[in-house]
């Protein structure tokens, strides 16, 4: 992604965002979540992904689906009628308490679950192989991602966040220049580790374990379908939330 287009769909994401005034058939599925983060579950059990596919209108995301638009917007307004989920209205953090927060909850779970998800499916691979050969690909995938997410980890840590931090402290037009330089590359490692999960989810049938699957198969595809879910809700905050708010740094 270059960093133009990055520019476009972030500046497409901040005017659907505080265009309140819009069709909610017509707003970004980012930024339907960035409002309300009860949407989160709404969506992701349609299939709708709000992560990377969070620069999507809803209406496009459904008819993608072969999903009926109004069915979602049932559930979108059946949210009303449940309590809100204190303290998790994270579009009204700050960008360097945002970045404490994804550090804290969602780079400490990788960080935690690689080494487990990386030896179960080898493991399975191993011992179901030659039955399921598609824990062969799911093998693979995962241990190519393991490694490009490391890396995407260190980077933020190293290099954005801190960047993050300064330019709220000092406004640094030497921050915010790293800021605008590490954006694009930030999203497309993120268009690339949500893809590999999408390919796991679809190589193994939604995490289905098979009739012949022992407890490690049932306790690795529960683990990856864990892993998934917290990386859609890692990757819309800082998609949707984080990158934008970041770049209003420099304004």
């Amino acid at each position: 992604m270059t960093f133009l287009s990055f520019i476009q769909k972030t500046i497409s994401l901040r005017r659907n965002q505080y265009n309140f005034e819009m069709k909610q058939e017509e707003q970004l599925l980012g930024n339907i979540v960035a409002r309300d983060f009860r949407a989160a579950s709404v969506l992701s059990s349609a299939g709708l992904d709000f992560c990377c596919g969070g620069s999507k209108t809803l209406d496009a995301a459904c008819r993608e689906k072969g999903i009926r638009t109004e069915e979602i917007l049932e559930k979108l307004a059946d949210l009303e009628n449940q309590p809100v989920i204190p303290g998790r209205n994270f579009n009204e953090w700050q960008p360097d308490f945002l970045a404490d927060y994804i550090v804290n909850v969602h780079h400490s779970y990788i960080r935690k679950t690689l080494p487990d998800l990386l030896f179960y499916t080898d493991k399975i691979m191993n011992v179901h192989g030659d039955r399921h050969p598609e824990l062969k690909e799911v093998a693979r995938l995962f241990s190519k991602l393991s490694k490009e997410l490391l890396l995407h980890l260190d980077r933020e840590e190293q290099v954005l966040f801190p960047a993050i931090r300064e330019a709220m402290r000092t406004k640094s037009p030497e921050a915010i220049e790293t800021i605008a330089g590490e954006l694009p590359g930030m999203n497309d490692e993120h268009e690339f580790v949500g893809g590999t999960m999408d390919k796991i989810n679809e190589i193994t049938g939604g995490y289905k374990v098979p009739e012949d699957g022992c407890n490690t198969y049932a306790v690795t595809f529960r683990l990856l379908q864990e892993f998934e879910e917290d990386i859609h809700i890692h990757v819309h905050l800082e998609n949707n939330i984080l990158f934008p708010k970041s770049l209003n740094l420099q304004i």
